[in-house]
């Protein structure tokens, strides 16, 4: 089993596949990384921009591309050159290769999108310091091929987006009454404000991981065979 485990610095506890690496198909590394082993709903990675700028869709897509694309450019680079690596500054190596397209990343969405990369402003640059990056590279690139390193780091990549998209969704509709800018309910609907208000981001994320708790339930108590546990009883 992977036992390569990175403790990001703020954004959560890192996990990685509890699958052997040899039993794992292509496939199985493109999608894994979209809900199985999602970074934000299931391993809890990358909370801090998942709370701080999901108030709205726009900032939590391209926040979202801009890791995807930071997460994509590092795993070819670190799955590229990781016999020439040394492990001693393994992990300073992977900050630099990550904090080199973060930059990129930063110029480009200035050059496209300005508003929305000042609305972002120091979160773009915090990418750095992302755990789910730096576990990816860590527990996946630096071991396997660039071409497995590209479907993990699309897969991860994607189901990063999934959930920042999820959160800006439920956060700009309650708190905006609106969806990319534009009105849902009319003049009438008195939007809750505290959804585009930092404890907004928990609120979000802790109804839609109840409403997948939920679904969850229903379907195992639909298969057929389910029966609810019971808890047994100390005879005193």
């Amino acid at each position: 089993m992977i036992r390569d485990i990175v403790r990001g610095s703020h954004c959560g506890h890192a996990g990685v596949s509890a699958v052997p690496r040899s039993r794992t198909t292509r496939w199985q590394d493109l999608v894994r990384g979209v809900w199985r082993e999602n970074p934000v709903f299931r391993q809890l990675l990358g909370l801090c921009p998942a709370m701080a700028v999901t108030n709205t869709v726009a900032n939590s897509l391209a926040m979202g591309i801009a890791t995807f694309a930071v997460l994509l450019g590092s795993s070819v680079l670190v799955s590229a050159f990781k016999h020439v690596i040394p492990h001693a500054v393994r992990l300073s190596t992977y900050i630099l290769i990550i904090a080199t397209w973060v930059t990129a990343a930063d110029m480009v969405m200035e050059a496209v999108v300005p508003e929305i990369q000042r609305a972002l402003g120091a979160f773009v640059y915090l990418i750095v310091v992302n755990c789910m990056i730096l576990s990816r590279q860590e527990a996946f690139a630096s071991k396997e091929s660039v071409g497995r390193s590209v479907l993990d780091a699309v897969g991860t990549g994607a189901g990063f987006i999934l959930a920042l998209f999820l959160m800006g969704s439920v956060r700009e509709v309650i708190g905006h009454g609106s969806f990319l800018g534009r009105g849902l309910f009319g003049p009438s609907y008195q939007p809750w404000v505290v959804f585009v208000l930092p404890p907004g981001g928990f609120l979000a994320i802790g109804f839609i991981l109840l409403g997948f708790g939920w679904v969850r339930e229903r379907r195992r108590a639909a298969a057929p065979g389910w029966a609810p546990r019971r808890v047994a009883r100390r005879v005193a």
